[in-house]
């Protein structure tokens, strides 16, 4: 459920100040959201403008490897640098994601809006499926789709 679901009593500013807290506490808070048929789950960080570098964003991931994703390349952004757009990044357990910048960040980053303004950046990072194929590839995923890019690819 959404904390708005399970605090109905409760205003989107209180959920703003509870967002901010954890900002403090951890330096960035992953934002979920949940999936509903046909749309996949996604996920957001909120904090790493603070730091002078892009949110990050993933889309189709279930929401606890989404967030694992997110806060390893967080703290990864934070402390060495962010993924470049463009740049294909080997992951440690397998696979590979592909840095892609997003054309719309206000149109998806709700809450980082809220807290930065909508002149945010985000930077996607897109992962490939098990077979090592691309979203923007027909038969990714044997052709079932589910992880909408929300950029355009750069090549770097």
């Amino acid at each position: 459920m959404c904390w708005q679901c399970d605090n109905p009593d409760r205003t989107e500013a209180d959920y703003l100040r509870l967002l901010r807290e954890n900002i403090l506490e951890h330096g960035w808070a992953v934002q979920g959201v949940e999936g509903a048929p046909p749309h996949p789950p996604w996920a957001y960080t909120v904090g790493l403008t603070e730091f002078g570098v892009p949110e990050l964003v993933a889309t189709g991931l279930e929401l606890r490897p989404a967030a694992r994703l997110l806060n390893d390349w967080a703290a990864l952004s934070v402390e060495v640098r962010p993924p470049r757009p463009g740049e294909v990044i080997p992951l440690c357990g397998g696979g590979r994601i592909e840095a892609v910048p997003l054309t719309e960040p206000s149109a998806h980053l709700v809450f980082a809006v809220a807290l930065y303004g909508p002149e945010i950046e985000a930077t996607q990072l897109v992962h490939a499926d098990e077979c090592g194929r691309w979203p923007w590839s027909a038969d990714f995923r044997d052709g079932r789709g589910g992880q909408p890019v929300l950029g355009v690819r750069r090549h770097g």
